[in-house]
């Protein structure tokens, strides 16, 4: 795991922040609420126009690598509204989703499954939002 800031945009950090506030305020206790929110507290503000192209951000399409198995996934990050597993779009609330938000690709994080710790490796950006232009999603 990093030891370092996330990135994030104001835009997708007001919007969580909104989001964790209305999940605490419903009475949700997850470790993975705690996670995403200890995770806000230190990312990295950063201007949309100005994200590095290798970092995951809300609406990303990723590919990673489970440094276990070798085995290649690909995600997109969605706000919960959006998810679908069926089409690979997971849920920031979700513990895979919390686990990759902010990452470069090249990082290592872990994802708590069942079975154990998944370490997994952000392999490559295939479609980010800021990088393609698209700052209003």
């Amino acid at each position: 795991m990093q030891d370092r800031p996330i990135f994030i945009t104001a835009q997708d950090l007001e919007r969580l922040r909104g989001l964790l506030n209305k999940q605490w305020a419903t009475g949700r206790d997850s470790r993975y609420l705690a996670k995403l929110r200890d995770e806000l507290e230190k990312a990295a503000v950063v201007d949309p126009k100005s994200v590095p192209n290798d970092v995951v951000t809300m609406n990303s399409t990723v590919e990673l690598t489970d440094l276990d198995t070798s085995t290649i996934e690909v995600y997109t990050l969605v706000f919960p509204d959006e998810a679908d597993i069926g089409q690979a779009k997971v849920s920031v609330l979700a513990p895979i989703g919390t686990a990759m938000l902010g990452y470069r690709v090249g990082d290592t994080f872990e994802w708590e499954v069942p079975a154990g710790t998944r370490r997994l490796r952000v392999s490559q950006i295939l479609y980010q939002p800021e990088a393609a232009g698209d700052w209003d999603l």
